[in-house]
């Protein structure tokens, strides 16, 4: 019986090692097959890649490249996904973690989309190892569906915190040198069209006139409600029930595109009136001259303002006060 028993052990000790050792074979095999790239799998050998046992992780992307599928994420992200597998591949890794990337086009493994009832592509399965020390109890693939374009960067993310804890290979991406050189040259065309024309773009993006009108004018348009316009998609003029147009909304919290205008003029004109009176006018040898300057400029910030208030009260018609004339 003690015989049986050593017989029976030693059975199952060459078992185990056999199996091991085939395991890891196929996993030297089809790691000498991705050195620089993904494997292109095939239905059988989809099915051996990732049968049990297994000691180590699969991602297999399962792809409709073809140009006939008209399958435009899956050859966009084509060059992303062999981005990932060359940098898993080059970089260093933990002990023990070891890790295949396949790919899985729908013209050779037709019968495995058809096992898999997918409708879809790209779709993305991880198989994590079912022996060894990074097995995992529920060996069912982790998938991953597209639902729009991805980058590298973001799957890659989402694979490491599927797999176990520890330092992964960093994602490198290749230099790109034809963008380094376009921009070198764009940058150097820039700063010889600067060269060439800074002795006419200068004074004028200096000139403080300038910059003064482009503030003023931005002041204008953002104090007299053209966001409030872009933001509420307002009307440009309205109705008033009489069959005349109302170009005032009532209400503080309602306004149209006409009177946004209109309250900016307003406000450009007071603005000019009270810009001339300060600055303008005390300029102004003659006297006469200077007195009537002042009447005029003095009159036009009365109408402006009596008008802005009426707008006002248009706006509330709670308002209890006004300004003549109107």
């Amino acid at each position: 019986m003690k015989l049986f028993n050593l017989l029976v052990s030693f059975l199952c000790m060459v078992t185990s090692a056999s199996c091991g050792a085939a395991d890891t074979d196929k996993f030297e095999r089809y790691r000498s097959l991705s050195r620089s790239a993904p494997i292109e799998l095939t239905d059988s050998s989809y099915e051996d890649i990732t049968s049990k046992p297994r000691d180590y992780h699969v991602a297999v992307l399962l792809t409709a490249a073809d140009a006939r599928y008209g399958c435009i994420l899956c050859r966009e992200f084509q060059p992303e996904w062999e981005l990932i597998a060359r940098s898993w591949n080059k970089g260093s890794k933990p002990d023990g973690l070891q890790m295949l990337f396949g790919t899985l086009d729908f013209s050779d493994g037709k019968g495995t989309f058809q096992k898999l009832m997918l409708q879809t592509a790209p779709v993305l399965l991880v198989f994590p190892p079912t022996v060894g020390p990074f097995a995992k109890i529920d060996d069912a693939p982790l998938r991953f569906d597209f639902s729009g374009p991805i980058s590298a960067e973001q799957l890659y993310t989402w694979m490491n915190r599927q797999l176990p804890e520890g330092p992964k290979p960093p994602l490198v991406r290749p230099i790109n040198y034809m963008r380094l050189v376009s921009g070198i040259t764009i940058l150097m065309g820039a700063v010889t069209l600067f060269t060439v024309l800074s002795p006419y773009v200068l004074p004028i993006v200096r000139n403080r006139n300038l910059w003064a009108a482009f503030s003023l004018i931005a002041i204008l348009l953002f104090t007299s409600g053209h966001m409030f316009n872009h933001i509420r998609k307002v009307p440009y003029v309205a109705g008033d029930g009489r069959g005349g147009i109302s170009y005032f909304a009532g209400g503080f919290s309602n306004q149209f595109g006409m009177e946004t205008q209109i309250v900016a003029a307003i406000y450009a004109v007071l603005s000019f009136a009270t810009i001339a009176l300060a600055m303008k006018v005390p300029r102004i040898a003659d006297n006469k001259a200077q007195q009537v300057a002042v009447i005029i400029w003095g009159s036009v910030l009365l109408g402006m303002y009596s008008f802005l208030l009426s707008v006002f009260k248009t706006k509330n018609g709670g308002y209890p006060f006004f300004l003549p004339p109107f």
